[in-house]
């Protein structure tokens, strides 16, 4: 799911990490809405608030929304300077560290946060680690998959699916027609896991609140103990070929 690179990916293996990592994505993103009153997983909303706050002349509000697409930005390029840097001697290991940082993020806001406004200090932090967070998974998940596969919002993928259920009007050699319908499944799945998330991490959050981002922590975890068994099982599987 997460070690395969280039041609070795195969539509199942961007599944697996779509559906996954885009209900991890939807629980973020409606706890941090729920808890923060604003978006926590992408940041195009964020160039629409701060010139608001801009023209308004709330300057300090604006300088907050313009940080927040720079603490997304900032944890895109450190998903991808630890893959890189991991990645030069482990190559299969090269996801584990980001993935574990987002972890601790997520388990940290849920540990320590609480429902905040934006113009509280602890409401800033919590918005910036979530953002961050988002911005490691999302760098992660476009590269591994080469930016077949995004999680962490949706506009973009609403305008592929859009795209590709058009060209079903057109496109009727069989190979054309069988790659848009595997396009357009990955996108299905990836945008129904979302909502899932979103649904599931607003029920718990009745209960929960801001610690129900240790259910997305734990998807997370579950993500990368099927990867770690799933390689160990076929190292054994090699190992006994070669035995025999």
């Amino acid at each position: 799911m997460f070690r395969h690179h280039g041609k070795n990916r195969t539509f199942l293996h961007n599944l697996r990490l779509a559906t996954l990592l885009s209900l991890v994505a939807g629980i973020v993103n409606i706890t941090g809405v729920l808890s923060l009153k604003t978006l926590t997983t992408n940041v195009t909303g964020h160039f629409a608030f701060f010139a608001e706050e801009f023209f308004k002349k709330n300057y300090a509000a604006a300088l907050t929304f313009l940080v927040f697409t720079l603490f997304f930005l900032l944890g895109s390029f450190t998903s991808n300077f630890l893959a890189e840097l991991v990645g030069r001697k482990k190559p299969n290991s090269a996801h584990v560290v980001p993935i574990l940082l987002e972890m601790l993020l997520l388990l940290a806001v849920g540990t320590y946060g609480n429902t905040a406004s934006l113009e509280s200090e602890s409401g800033k932090i919590m918005a910036f680690a979530l953002l961050f967070a988002m911005g490691i998974q999302n760098s992660l998940v476009t590269k591994i998959s080469q930016s077949t596969v995004r999680t962490t919002h949706l506009t973009g993928l609403f305008t592929d699916l859009g795209i590709e259920l058009s060209q079903l009007f057109f496109y009727k050699k069989t190979e054309e027609v069988k790659r848009l319908r595997t396009n357009i499944y990955l996108r299905l799945s990836i945008i129904t896991f979302f909502f899932l998330g979103c649904v599931l991490g607003g029920i718990l959050y009745q209960y929960y609140e801001i610690k129900t981002l240790y259910l997305a922590a734990f998807v997370l975890l579950l993500a990368l103990l099927y990867d770690y068994f799933r390689l160990q099982i076929i190292a054994l599987k090699r190992k006994a070929i070669h035995i025999h």
